[in-house]
């Protein structure tokens, strides 16, 4: 399967594991689950068939790791992103003492102002190392990292969690908690 075939299923998963599940007439369970065989007939049906073999390809090939399947094999979810409402089940973890966040240069002022704010999402996303950090903000211009001091938010009573694919996720980040690197 080419490369392009596998990002175009991959947009299209996310866009309705994440954003917009019932325009294709699939309903998200708790944890965002939704069977692999009501998924496969629901895009049949939208006119983008996508095969188990293919399925599994994205699920597994992802550098993201946007995407994971229960422990039977049957039930499939979006890791994080979600704009619709829903419980992804995710339990509180102590964080690591720093983490950080990737955005594009034009978003610095407003930050640094405001801190992370989780915007259309359910949680500001941050990652465990600086390369990420920076490949997130590469996709929003020239990119930039902020350290947030993850150890003093926890401390101060800020719950965190941590998705499936490593993703840290938090409600949001105020001004005080971010250093611009």
């Amino acid at each position: 399967m080419s490369d392009s075939r596998l990002i175009k299923i991959s947009k299209y998963l996310s866009k309705y594991l994440r954003h917009t599940p019932d325009a294709i007439g699939i309903e998200l369970a708790p944890g965002g689950w939704v069977a692999v065989d009501q998924l496969l007939t629901a895009c049949a049906k939208n006119k983008f068939p996508i095969s188990r073999q293919e399925l599994e390809l994205v699920v597994e090939s992802s550098d993201k790791q946007r995407f994971s399947f229960d422990s039977t094999g049957t039930l499939i979810r979006a890791n994080q992103g979600h704009s619709v409402e829903i419980d992804l089940q995710l339990e509180p973890v102590v964080p690591p003492d720093q983490l950080y966040h990737g955005t594009g240069h034009k978003s610095v002022k407003s930050i640094l102002e405001t801190g992370l704010c989780k915007m259309s999402r359910h949680h500001v996303h941050l990652s465990r190392d600086i390369a990420t950090a920076q490949n997130v903000g590469a996709r929003h211009g020239k990119p930039v990292v902020f350290i947030v001091d993850a150890a003093a938010m926890h401390q101060a009573g800020y719950i965190f969690y941590c998705s499936d694919n490593g993703v840290w996720l938090v409600d949001n980040v105020p001004p005080e908690y971010l250093q611009k690197i």
